[in-house]
């Protein structure tokens, strides 16, 4: 029994104080490890469903492309300083047109996909007739095989 003491005496005059804080230290340092885990997962699942979208169609004004017209002029409204400070900080703002001139994002589908090669009603008689004049399934002509 006389360990018993020796253990409570040491305890009271503070020799565990060095395993508290050891258990301190480590339950902070698991608690951060696990934090970043946790962001680093979610990252990546950001990361991930990014990537399966496609891409928007953004001008380098931060507008859309439904903003522009054909020609590639915004029509979005927008913020415009009329008013500075001594420090060359805008002071007053009024709305005006965005100026930027052209649409510099990912080319929608409809101006990436080439159109047909021939065209049909170029080629005269209707593109079946061999040089007799006569055409695949002409009545009168034999078929000979």
């Amino acid at each position: 029994m006389s360990w018993f003491w020796a253990v409570l005496i040491i305890f009271w005059t503070g020799g565990f104080a060095w395993a508290a804080d050891n258990v301190r230290t480590a339950l902070r340092n698991r608690h951060e490890r696990k934090l970043e885990l946790m962001e680093a997962a979610k990252q990546e699942r950001l990361a991930v469903e990014a990537a399966h979208q496609p891409p928007e169609p953004i001008c380098g004004c931060t507008h859309h492309l439904a903003k522009h017209d054909k020609r590639g002029r915004c029509h979005e409204r927008v913020e415009v300083a009329t008013a500075w400070d001594e420090d060359k900080k805008p002071v007053r703002f009024e709305a005006g047109q965005c100026n930027c001139q052209q649409y510099i994002g990912p080319q929608p589908l409809s101006q990436v996909f080439a159109e047909q090669l021939t065209d049909r009603a170029e080629l005269g008689d209707g593109g079946g007739a061999d040089e007799h004049g006569g055409g695949v399934g002409d009545p009168g002509q034999e078929d000979r095989r």
